[in-house]
């Protein structure tokens, strides 16, 4: 039987859960929340006691955590879990340096990690439609596509451990600006009189549209930031990895680093648990914009 297990059951581990479930895997899952568990369950996941006990159920591990801290201490679990050679597929966006000492924590134990992040919000892991960025072993990487198949589109194999992440780090830029790009221009369309969802119905069928209009605007319209696809603060440290790296690589980001404020602003207004199209409520208090 088809069998994965996912550790990290939050907007993107459980949504890709639910839908490997739904595919006829066997799902077995582990979470520090007992919410996220019991979802999860309902999903039709199989619950392990905790990391050790996934590590010896599960020779494919899907890694989907809130921070560097977690996914160093889920490393160290797996390689004390002494289980056989795994393959643990880190699916979260963080710098580098981090996805090096997870691959090399785990290749100490035996173990294969890959560098596969994510391009696609809560929502649209919802429906199936990320994007895998993966890189690492060739062949590893193949043993994982029916696994990819069955909660994304498509996956690309970008070679080298890294790329993937350097790619997350390419499609978030864009992802930041034309987020902010979209409530710009829906607070100017508002305030000039126009109907937001006549905007949204004549923008997205011309040359101004985008992905990330056709996803946040609609919410943008509607004032509703939740649930969340992507929440501010954890949107805030995905940029924070991008706007460092770039500083690395000596390579401006004007405007990048022109959207940071207005996330920045965002958290500060009460908007940190909700969905980045919060953005459009900083924009219209700024220009003044009662609905």
């Amino acid at each position: 039987m088809k069998q994965v297990g996912i550790i990290g059951l939050g907007i993107m581990g459980g949504a890709i859960a639910r839908n490997l479930a739904a595919k006829g895997w066997r799902v077995v899952g582990f979470d520090t929340s007992a919410d996220r568990r019991d979802e999860a369950r309902e999903n039709g996941v199989m619950l392990a006691s905790g990391t050790m006990d996934l590590a010896g159920k599960a020779e494919i591990i899907l890694t989907s955590l809130p921070s560097p801290a977690a996914v160093h201490a889920v490393a160290a679990e797996i390689v004390a879990a002494k289980a056989p050679k795994r393959i643990v597929v880190e699916l979260s966006t963080l710098a580098l340096s981090d996805k090096f000492a997870m691959r090399d924590a785990l290749a100490s134990a035996g173990h294969i990690g890959l560098d596969c992040p994510l391009s696609g919000t809560g929502a649209q892991a919802q429906k199936g439609d990320l994007v895998v960025f993966a890189s690492g072993d060739t062949a590893a990487i193949d043993r994982c596509r029916a696994v990819f198949a069955d909660f994304s589109r498509k996956t690309a194999d970008l070679g080298e451990f890294g790329n993937g992440s350097k790619m997350k780090y390419v499609a978030n830029h864009l992802v930041a600006v034309h987020n902010v790009a979209t409530a710009e221009a829906l607070v100017l369309g508002m305030k000039s009189g126009l109907d937001a969802q006549t905007i949204i119905e004549v923008i997205s069928s011309g040359a101004g549209n985008s992905r990330v209009f056709e996803l946040r605007a609609p919410m943008m319209a509607e004032k509703r930031y939740d649930p969340p696809t992507m929440r501010i603060t954890t949107w805030k440290k995905d940029l924070d990895v991008i706007g460092g790296y770039a500083g690395e690589l000596g390579v401006p980001l004007p405007t990048f680093d022109a959207t940071l404020a207005l996330y920045s602003a965002a958290k500060s207004m009460g908007y940190g648990g909700q969905d980045t199209g919060s953005v459009c409520a900083v924009l219209e208090a700024m220009a003044g914009l009662e609905r």
